[in-house]
């Protein structure tokens, strides 16, 4: 390494271990002097872990050394600390701060600067919000942390493990595209309802209905349609939310098609557009007719179940081998008939299967066809559920606006097929 870059680093290393122990003072030294460690402990660690690194950096056995000294050290502290009359119990943070502090120097030497100061920050921040992270234990119940480890799960642990090669013959879906898939739609289920359970929601039951249709428009409406039928129900609002998570499925599905298909995307945004478009339009005298103040938030669900998502990988692949016979039987015809039937049930492993290359021979406006005729389909039947579950008094109207959103749906396939 050049004398001036050497220079460089180290002076790096020992800017950020000022910075570290600066930190760690504001939080540990204001209340108990006797922690080790500081603005001038870490910077000369830091400096020391460096330099120990670059007297023997093939191994980095010095280093080792000044490692297991660091360690033995902080054990005595820790054994002494234990032992004190004051009942005062030592904490981890201290020895931990300290070896982040020994490693900013051999990683400024060794790695691109945004790292150390990646360390240098996070390590900053974790001291610096001590107090709220500790009230996040009494904040966040432990189902929560499950339904997060769950969620690591199916991107950190599953996605890696399943192959990318073609199992099934004629089928050039993969086992990868199809968690792939379940991986995008759980994403934004999650981020939805993450943002429905602790964000603080001004107009509960429209601002619900909008993060829903981010989740599932079909779920959404069955439970405000539920919900019209209860004495003193805000219906207009109720009404209102239905719609405006139709629109919603329309940004989420436009979304989910950018991300794995830019041709299919091109294809489908403007009718996409102008249905999310009219659909916001038709909430508009609903809201306008609401009661101030009225409506609460939706009860929230974890949206996160394996075996959930293993159900929609197996209906994705199943959705990928039925479309592929449909349109070797049938043409494109058949993946029409196909997309209308699916279409009642769930529109995502249909329209995923479709992006993801099930059918190569359907052109990019084929798709986009087929799509907005499953996703008018699934408007016909939320419609029947607005109806059935919200009665015929308050389900009737926001179940004929799901109805002519339907009808217009169908219009734009049809004139992007030609």
């Amino acid at each position: 390494m050049e004398p001036m870059l050497l220079a460089e680093r180290l002076g790096l290393a020992l800017v950020l271990g000022v910075f570290l122990g600066l930190a760690f003072e504001d939080v540990y030294k204001r209340t108990d002097r006797r922690a080790p460690g500081g603005v001038r402990t870490f910077p000369l660690l830091a400096l020391a872990g460096g330099a120990l690194y670059l007297l023997e950096p093939g191994h980095a056995s010095a280093f080792s050394v000044g490692l297991v000294a660091l360690g033995a050290w902080h054990a005595v502290y820790l054994h002494d600390a234990m032992r004190t009359p004051d009942g005062v119990r030592p904490t981890l943070i201290v020895p931990v701060s300290s070896l982040s502090a020994f490693l900013l120097g051999p990683m400024a030497l060794t790695q691109p600067p945004w790292a150390a100061v990646g360390l240098a920050v996070a390590s900053a921040l974790l001291l610096g919000a001590r107090e709220r992270l500790h009230g996040l234990v009494t904040l966040i119940p432990g189902e929560e942390v499950f339904t997060a480890g769950k969620f690591l799960v199916l991107i950190g642990v599953i996605l890696p493990l399943v192959p990318n090669e073609p199992v099934i013959p004629h089928v050039p879906v993969t086992p990868y595209q199809a968690w792939m898939a379940v991986v995008a739609v759980c994403t934004f289920s999650y981020a939805s309802y993450l943002i429905q359970r602790y964000a603080p929601l001004r107009h509960g039951v429209f601002v619900s209905a909008v993060l829903g249709g981010l989740y599932s428009s079909t779920a959404t409406t069955v439970v405000l349609a539920r919900r019209l039928t209860e004495p003193g129900a805000p219906v207009a609002e109720l009404g209102a939310g239905i719609v405006v998570a139709t629109a919603m499925m329309y940004l989420r599905i436009t979304l989910i098609i950018a991300l794995f298909n830019t041709e299919v995307a091109l294809a489908i945004a403007p009718a996409m557009g102008a249905l999310f478009g009219l659909a916001l339009m038709l909430t508009a005298p609903l809201w306008r007719h609401r009661r101030v103040g009225e409506g609460r938030a939706l009860p929230v669900e974890n949206p996160l179940q394996v075996t959930a998502a293993v159900v929609f990988a197996a209906l994705f692949i199943v959705v990928a081998v039925v479309s592929r016979w449909a349109q070797a039987e049938f043409g494109q015809t058949g993946i029409f008939v196909l997309s209308a039937v699916v279409g009642i049930a769930d529109v995502d492993p249909f329209v995923l299967s479709l992006i993801e290359g099930s059918v190569p021979s359907l052109s990019p406006h084929g798709v986009a066809a087929a799509i907005l005729i499953a996703t008018s389909t699934n408007n016909l039947a939320k419609g029947v559920y607005a109806a059935g579950f919200g009665g015929a008094e308050h389900g009737r109207r926001p179940a004929l606006l799901l109805v002519a959103v339907a009808v217009l749906g169908l219009a734009a396939a049809w004139l992007t097929a030609r």
